[in-house]
């Protein structure tokens, strides 16, 4: 941990070599958390390339080191979210070429995507943080660990996490 603080350290005040380890490092990170949840390899490449091009223009930007984690994570939701939200396009397949009943929909219902935001906007940071490092792949004891806190309040607090989100959210089937 302390390895990473200062790393973070010396990548804001300009080190080069420090900012490059990092990137490298968060890269993994990038990866496992894009890969788990699309599976076009080259649309994670460039989600995962983007990821790293937003936490190296606002490196800068990191207050407290400590939170950093957190803070790249971020970066790679937000990748995550223009993903989903349509930003990016798949330019080289040629629709006019496959037939239109062979035609896969790749559209995403935008205004749930957007309820999910707002929901989870609506968590505090801290419950936010941990379901991110969650979905990121990060085990219950690693994020424990990086919060200062108990696995048993994380668990806890993922739980609760998703209560709150089911409640905000509501049912599918309101009939309303």
């Amino acid at each position: 941990m302390r390895d990473l603080i200062d790393l973070v350290e010396r990548a804001r005040s300009g080190d080069r070599e420090a900012l490059e380890r990092l990137l490298e490092r968060l890269e993994r990170v990038f990866r496992r958390f894009i890969r788990g949840r699309i599976k076009d390899s080259n649309d994670v490449d460039d989600l995962v390339q983007n990821s790293l091009i937003r936490v190296q223009k606002s490196i800068s930007d990191v207050r407290d080191p400590n939170s950093f984690e957190s803070f790249a994570l971020a970066a790679a939701r937000y990748e995550m979210q223009d993903y989903f939200r349509g930003r990016y396009r798949i330019r080289e397949i040629l629709l006019d070429v496959i037939p239109e009943d062979m035609r896969v929909s790749h559209e995403i219902d935008n205004a749930s995507v957007l309820d999910v935001d707002r929901a989870l906007d609506r968590l505090s940071d801290h419950a936010r943080t941990i379901l991110e490092m969650r979905e990121a792949g990060f085990r219950y004891q690693e994020i424990a660990r990086e919060m200062d806190t108990t696995e048993a309040a994380v668990k806890m607090q993922v739980k609760r996490s998703f209560e709150t989100l089911r409640e905000w959210l509501g049912p599918e089937d309101s009939g309303e």
